[in-house]
Order: C-alpha cells, then sequence, then structure tokens
C-alpha cells in the first residue's frame, strides 16, 4: 500500500462523492469516460469545471490520471468501508460440508438464529444444527424444549414445529424427543 492508498475514514470519501457535480463526473470515469472533454460531456459539466472536480476527486483517490486519460479507482471507496468495518466474531459451529458451514455462518454467525431461512434446503441445515441441543433418547417436556429454542431464536414455537415437521423431533401429550438429525460419535 504506497502512501496515497492508506486507508480513509469512508465518511471523508463520501463527503468528496456528496456533490451532485463530483458525483457525476465520478459515474462518467467510472462509466469509461477517459478524456477531460469526455467527462465533462458525459457528466453535463461544463470542461473547466470538470477539470476542478477531478482534480478534487485525484486528491481523494478516487481517479487518477492515466495514459490515456483518467481512471475511477472504485477499490479506494471498497478498501475503505472494509477498514472502517467492525471485526465480527465468527462462530465455529463444527459443520465439516463447507456448505453447511456458510449456510450456519450466514445465518447463526454469532451462535444464535438472526432469521429462519425461507429456502427449505437452507433451513434443514440450520435445524440439524439445532437439534444437537436435544441429547437422542431422553424425552423433553415442553417448557424446556420452549427453554432451549429460546436461545437459538426467539420464534421459538417456529422452530418447535419445524423441528417436528421435518423430522427432527416428534411429539406426543406434551412430550419431546429427538428423532432425527446428525449425531456426532
Amino acid at each position: 500500500m504506497t502512501a496515497d492508498d492508506s486507508p480513509v475514514d469512508p465518511v471523508t470519501l463520501l463527503g468528496h462523492l456528496a456533490d451532485e457535480s463530483r458525483l457525476r463526473v465520478f459515474a462518467a470515469v467510472l462509466l469509461g469516460a477517459q478524456e477531460t472533454a469526455a467527462v465533462a460531456e458525459r457528466s453535463g459539466v461544463p470542461e473547466k469545471d470538470a477539470l476542478r472536480l477531478l482534480a478534487r476527486l485525484e486528491s481523494a483517490g478516487l481517479v487518477e490520471r492515466a495514459d490515456p486519460g483518467w481512471l475511477a479507482r472504485p477499490q479506494r471507496l471498497r478498501d475503505s468501508v472494509a477498514n472502517a468495518a467492525p471485526v465480527r466474531d465468527v462462530v465455529d459451529h463444527g459443520a465439516v460440508d463447507p456448505d453447511q458451514a456458510t449456510v450456519l455462518r450466514t445465518f447463526m454467525p454469532s451462535g444464535r438464529l438472526e432469521q429462519i431461512p425461507a429456502a427449505r434446503n437452507k433451513r434443514l441445515v440450520v435445524l440439524d444444527h439445532i437439534c444437537r441441543a436435544f441429547e437422542p433418547g431422553v424425552r423433553y417436556p415442553e417448557r424446556e424444549v420452549t427453554a432451549m429454542l429460546k436461545a437459538f431464536h426467539p420464534d421459538y414455537a417456529a422452530l418447535r414445529r419445524y423441528l417436528v415437521d421435518e423430522g427432527f423431533l416428534a411429539r406426543e401429550s406434551g412430550t419431546y424427543w429427538r428423532t432425527g438429525g446428525t449425531v456426532h460419535v
């Protein structure tokens, strides 16, 4: 990373694009206009103003002079946002299959279910993971099942219904037991 590629606050960079004329000039370069005259024409800004705006965008590192003209540097924005983003702790769910691990990281990044997946195949991965909280051969009263599922998601009733409907848990007279899912030995 060179000195002029050092991280910049994303708000500062966005400030350089907050003016409509600068934004149009940046967009013109981003869309392929390279010569100052072409940038001016595409952005609808007089050529002398386009050159002044290009110089300001260049000082922010959003465009650069190159042969044969101007080049946009959208990576500067991406890098700035990436550097400012808070670090998220990733929970290792113990999934061996990379596709399952991706689903679990997406829907349960901190160990709790952020939302119940709408797609059945992804929901099955999440339900299989959740059902591991239930020991095979143990019968659980409904209130205990409710407490365990609340630890994963506030809509414990939907989770319980999905677990039963998909065959991970069975239910009879207010008692539940595990009937499916992956068992680690």
